[in-house]
């Protein structure tokens, strides 16, 4: 049986905090001791991070801990998006082995990094296995890691999401046992008999049809259907074309998963940002290396297709679920939230009416690991759910 529970903590003492989260979540999950605590802990508590690892490890009887800073967290109901917060998820019970990982040093090392996780993983991988990966936003390249990932571990679910931190430090960190670290990736490896049920949100609407690159170099798009790629983006934003830096904190690039589709639809696209644009040399600059043939569109981020997007995501994940969850992780991108919304708690509160008070726990993000298609994959502006479930006698 699965016994889980999740608590949060916005005690400005973070001992106090964490001591309060922990019992709270032990509470909830009928336990006295746990056999893993997953911790994320908001940037005001910085420097006290090892003292809060240390306390939640002490609280919740483990040493298999793992986490990151956040810009805000995400427990109980609620999406705590400034100031001291904590959020902690315990599990134990006789259905799930959990096992803790920690690899020092991203920066430049992807393919590395993906073959150390592996190896980590790979002895004490069980019949279903759920990796949960809390790297560092800044210095990690997240899509050749995922992809030597699934090469390496094919049959493992990978979720889980960039580290974030409020602006005022400039790096991130990860938890892992009594190490707290930046430039690193922390994860704990969840492994047993038991059911997954993924989900995952995009916040952007599709503009328009789709283009064909028909002039690039690297990730400089020149041309677009035969015309300057910026006549092609400035058509599609409007008159946010006259304020650039605003155009691009709401227009991206929308990438088809199948190639040489006309319009991208629910399901059938992912998200890339645009990186710069030049009406002078009608050239725009994307977090993406497309090439000659390629079909991309632009997506603008809104409130209304993000919650009709988030609704629809729940219902199909609740119309395949056999069972209800025990527990299960939310990873949000930090442009959702009440920024988007312009309230609190938004999509906490579609989570409860569609299945309920499940012990749920996550962070806002700076790119999100989960579902892509039929693979795992980097996504950006988008909420991953993971629901795990006992599985049916």
């Amino acid at each position: 049986m699965i016994r889980a529970g999740t608590g949060s903590s916005t005690a400005k003492n973070p001992r106090s905090a964490a001591l309060e989260a922990t019992g709270a979540a032990l509470q909830q999950a009928g336990l006295r001791t746990a056999d893993c605590a997953i911790v994320f802990a908001s940037t005001a508590y910085g420097g006290a991070f090892p003292l809060i690892v240390r306390s939640v490890s002490e609280a919740a009887g483990t040493r298999e801990v793992a986490g990151c800073g956040s810009i805000g967290v995400i427990a109980g109901g609620r999406e705590i998006e400034s100031g001291p917060a904590l959020a902690v998820l315990v599990l134990g019970g006789n259905t799930i082995a959990a096992t803790r990982l920690f690899v020092p040093q991203l920066r430049g090392r992807a393919l590395e990094v993906a073959h150390e996780i592996a190896a980590a993983v790979r002895p004490r991988l069980g019949a279903n296995n759920l990796l949960c990966l809390f790297p560092d936003t800044y210095n990690l390249e997240p899509e050749p890691l995922l992809a030597e990932l699934a090469r390496e571990l094919p049959n493992v679910t990978v979720i889980g999401g960039g580290a974030t931190e409020d602006g005022s430090v400039g790096e991130t960190f990860q938890f892992c046992g009594d190490v707290v670290s930046s430039n690193s990736v922390s994860g704990m490896l969840l492994a047993g008999e038991f059911e997954i049920n993924l989900g995952a949100a995009n916040a952007c609407a599709p503009l328009g049809p789709t283009h064909r690159v028909t002039a690039v170099r690297d990730n400089i798009v020149m041309e677009l259907d035969g015309r300057r790629a910026w006549d092609v983006f400035a058509e599609a934003v409007g008159p946010l074309a006259d304020d650039l830096p605003r155009a691009l904190s709401f227009v991206f690039v929308g990438i088809p998963l199948t190639p040489g589709t006309e319009r991208i639809a629910r399901g059938n696209f992912y998200v890339r940002n645009i990186t710069g644009a030049s009406s002078d040399h009608g050239v725009i600059a994307i977090a993406h290396r497309p090439q000659l043939g390629d079909t991309l569109g632009f997506v603008l981020r809104d409130a209304e297709r993000s919650r009709t997007e988030l609704k629809a995501t729940l219902e199909a994940m609740a119309a395949r679920s056999a069972q209800p969850p025990a527990f299960g992780f939310y990873f949000d991108c930090v442009s959702r939230g009440s920024g988007l919304y312009q309230m609190s708690d938004h999509d906490s509160a579609y989570i409860a009416q569609c299945f309920g008070q499940v012990p749920l726990a996550g962070f806002f993000t700076g790119f999100e690991i989960g579902p892509l298609g039929d693979r795992t994959g980097l996504l950006q502006y988008c909420g991953v759910l993971a629901l795990i479930s006992e599985k049916p006698a």
